[in-house]
């Protein structure tokens, strides 16, 4: 039980940090997301959607090697993937952050995000995407798992700069070092 309620408190934690705070200013997050959110804003398609659609490919690596892997994030996965585009309907009733300037809100966008990782992390599942290929990395090379995310995220919020403006980039920056910093203090106990 407890571990059902840390994944969906930490799938709507996420869901809310992405909705609220990053989609309105059209910064990024790295790895699945940070895919999800650039198409989102090139071509308005749904995040939670191409998330479940890109993490595909991992989740069959998953299956072959790290069955256990598997198993503890699918849920994780869809269920983060439907809280995105659930939540995404009251962005715009909220507008939370949209009072608040850029940077803070790449700042809590970005804490938030981590922290909804960390969670679950925390408790073996993930939101699947490159959150699970990280989790794999760290494994390999005993890394600290949101150091793992941190350098996957900054390759894709860097190709999301060079696709939609130096700006998003900038503070997409911002946002993924509070994503590494939130995940990193998460599951510090974790590696060590």
């Amino acid at each position: 039980m407890q571990k059902a309620l840390a994944i969906l408190s930490g799938c709507i934690i996420l869901a809310i940090g992405i909705n609220f705070f990053l989609v309105p200013h059209e910064l990024l997050d790295g790895g699945v997301i940070g895919i999800a959110l650039i198409l989102h804003y090139l071509w308005g398609m749904k995040i939670g959607w191409v998330m479940l659609l890109c993490s595909i490919p991992i989740f069959l690596y998953a299956w072959y090697r790290y069955r256990p892997y598997f198993y503890n994030s699918i849920v994780g996965m869809i269920l983060s993937s439907l809280m995105i585009d659930v939540i995404k309907h009251y962005e715009k009733d909220s507008c939370v952050s949209c009072h608040l300037p850029p940077l803070f809100s790449s700042i809590i966008g970005g804490i938030l995000v981590g922290t909804g990782i960390g969670i679950m992390l925390r408790y073996e599942t993930s939101t699947g995407g490159t959150d699970l290929l990280a989790l794999f990395l760290s494994d390999l090379f005993a890394l600290n798992v949101g150091i793992v995310i941190f350098f996957i995220d900054a390759i894709i919020v860097f190709l999301g700069g060079v696709l939609i403006s130096q700006e998003t980039f900038l503070l997409s920056v911002i946002t993924i070092l509070s994503v590494a910093i939130s995940t990193t203090l998460l599951t510090w106990r974790i590696q060590t």
